[in-house]
């Protein structure tokens, strides 16, 4: 029977950036973000396996934890700290393989039954989303909001880290991080960015333990 998936101890995120191009992704670790994730559709890009390969090893040059997503033959074979798979893609990974290799799994969810299948995989992480209207990916759910992601939250009970995602800017982040949530995955507010740094500066002051109770005081 197979075991848990490896856990993350030091924890994930706050903030979980979901790119698509690799010197971006580069950029971001050097600038001292610490999980991120490959996100590459097309599983015919010719240079995806090279893309792959030098995303797992900058993740490692920089310590952090970078997951891939759905391309886990690939990521397998490089050796990737993470591997993130949507619902369809479950039913044909062999998560035993890659539970075996310790390489953690975050899962993405939309519904109630989809977050507590995911919770009986016992993965590194979930994702919940979308929460807000997003026009990078098409939805075949509506926007589950704030409030649907603190009952999800509540479900999951603190039995691994979440990953709030779908249509959150700089704006809509202190709602999101004040529902106690892990991490916040981010698409547009990065890869659309004007200054990166900055960028990266905001959120981070979103993202602490006093901001996350401003909205209880």
């Amino acid at each position: 029977m197979r075991n848990a998936f490896a856990s993350m101890p030091d924890g994930i995120g706050p903030l979980y950036p979901v790119v698509d191009d690799v010197e971006l992704l580069k950029r971001l670790l050097s600038l001292g973000v610490r999980t991120v994730q490959l996100r590459v559709k097309d599983p015919a890009n010719p240079d995806l396996e090279q893309m792959i390969r030098d995303t797992v090893e900058a993740g490692k040059a920089h310590q952090a934890q970078v997951f891939i997503n759905d391309h886990w033959q690939l990521a397998l074979k490089a050796g990737a700290y993470g591997i993130h798979l949507g619902q369809d893609d479950l039913k044909t990974a062999d998560l035993e393989a890659i539970c075996d290799a310790g390489i953690r799994l975050g899962v993405s969810t939309r519904t109630t039954d989809e977050l507590n299948y995911a919770l009986s995989l016992c993965p590194s992480y979930v994702a919940i989303g979308h929460i807000f209207p997003t026009p990078t990916k098409k939805m075949p759910t509506p926007p589950q909001g704030v409030e649907a992601l603190k009952k999800h939250l509540a479900t999951v009970a603190g039995r691994c880290p979440t990953v709030a995602i779908g249509g959150i800017d700089i704006s809509r982040a202190p709602d999101v991080w004040q529902t106690g949530v892990s991490a916040v995955a981010v698409v547009r507010a990065i890869t659309q960015a004007d200054d990166l740094p900055d960028t990266l500066r905001e959120f981070g002051d979103l993202f602490t333990e006093e901001a996350r109770y401003e909205g209880t005081k």
